[in-house]
């Protein structure tokens, strides 16, 4: 690495994370290693070039290339998806967001999403995002009881308050989502039905997932959790809203879009469109699976009851620990995971009843069943006893895991 010579402090604290990622369990649901070949498209020389607009409308020249790279991106994610219309610009899927809502309402236009407390994302109209500070917010939850989104009563909302958008998708809900009853929920309040579906866009992809993209006009993503790709975000709509989407993200929202990295993303939909990718997710999903029932044998409570998905979310209050301790303790083991709210949490945000894990990290490992089993009791003694012979064990057990499974590029 040339970096080495030229700049050894970034160097060596990227060696270092090289090192962090190899020997702790990546457990952090919005997460994943990128491949070889994302890194290299991410890295190569699509990162010179400037190319404002679209494929064959640039407004500067020499994009020839990127032009190419951009099309098949574009055509790749329609067929991943079975989208009408794609646009693979967005930096981030908060980005993506923002330039969704800009195409769709004006400053003040009234969403319905779906509150942070209860799994929602910051740009689902949390007040001190963009999306809370511009736009009218009316927020939905989730029932006390089970945690599960009442469908019932997200009716009730929208007909009462007829907003303009209805967001539906989560950032920490274990449960599957019904598009088509978020659909029938639209229709019934004359409301723009966005389906962000940033976590479960590789569960979708596989078939693993109810899909939304035949009852939503617009659907958002990311493209680095279970799609295994490089940090980024998309947008897909019906082809009525192609136009406005394209105008909101350039010029509306970014400048120059990022080569490099939609080059790497449509290395990522060409992955995801072969079928060793279902398989992959197909075992993201039934290692989520068995990681919660092993939790819950041996006394975890888990918001509804399990996952549905990639992801799984504790409620530690039985225990008599907060997110922020949990998260500490699974780090001085070697398992990096994230405090996260749960649904009508009595702790503040950056405290929590909560922790958040996902599966995505450690199947693209090669871990299964066996180590998911290892893994929960390991994460069950740690946050039971607490004490430094426990602490000292299952830091063991992890290293001896990250030494059978060497994270490969």
């Amino acid at each position: 690495m040339k970096i080495k010579k030229i700049d050894p402090e970034i160097y060596r604290a990227i060696k270092k994370e090289e090192e962090r990622e190899n020997s702790t369990l990546e457990m952090i649901a919005s997460e994943n290693y990128a491949p070889a070949e994302i890194l290299e498209a991410a890295g190569s020389c699509m990162t010179d070039k400037y190319a404002e607009g679209y494929p064959g409308k640039r407004y500067y020249g020499g994009c020839e290339n990127v032009d190419t790279v951009e099309s098949l991106a574009i055509d790749r994610a329609k067929k991943l998806f079975g989208c009408e219309h794609a646009n693979v610009q967005p930096h981030s899927g908060s980005q993506a967001n923002i330039a969704a809502y800009l195409a769709l309402l004006n400053i003040g236009g009234k969403i319905m999403g779906m509150d942070l407390s209860c799994g929602g994302h910051l740009t689902h109209g949390h007040p001190l995002n963009f999306s809370g500070k511009n736009f009218n917010i009316i927020p939905y939850g989730v029932r006390r009881d089970d945690q599960l989104i009442d469908y019932n009563e997200v009716q009730e909302i929208a007909i009462r308050e007829k907003p303009d958008l209805i967001v539906t998708g989560a950032s920490a809900y274990p449960a599957r989502i019904d598009f088509k009853r978020f659909a029938e929920i639209a229709s019934s309040c004359g409301a723009v039905l966005l389906a962000d579906i940033a976590h479960i866009a590789g569960l979708v992809a596989a078939g693993l997932h109810p899909d939304p993209v035949p009852h939503c006009d617009i659907v958002t993503t990311t493209t680095h959790k279970t799609l295994r790709g490089p940090r980024g975000g998309m947008i897909m709509c019906r082809e009525k809203y192609a136009v406005d989407i394209d105008r909101s993200v350039f010029p509306g929202i970014q400048g120059g879009p990022l080569m490099h990295v939609i080059a790497a993303k449509a290395v990522c939909f060409n992955n995801a469109l072969k079928v060793n990718f279902k398989k992959y997710a197909s075992e993201v999903v039934e290692n989520a699976r068995v990681l919660a029932e092993t939790l819950k044998k041996n006394g975890i409570t888990l918001v509804t009851g399990g996952t549905e998905t990639h992801l799984l979310l504790l409620d530690l209050r039985p225990l008599n620990i907060t997110g922020r301790e949990a998260e500490s303790l699974l780090q001085d083991a070697g398992i990096i995971a994230n405090k996260n709210s749960i649904p009508y949490d009595p702790e503040k945000p950056l405290v929590t009843s909560g922790l958040r894990l996902g599966t995505p990290a450690l199947t693209t490992r090669g871990m299964g069943r066996q180590e998911m089993e290892l893994i929960a009791l390991l994460i069950t003694d740690i946050l039971k006893k607490r004490d430094e012979k426990t602490l000292s064990s299952a830091e063991g057990e992890i290293k001896k895991l990250c030494r059978k499974y060497p994270l490969k590029r």
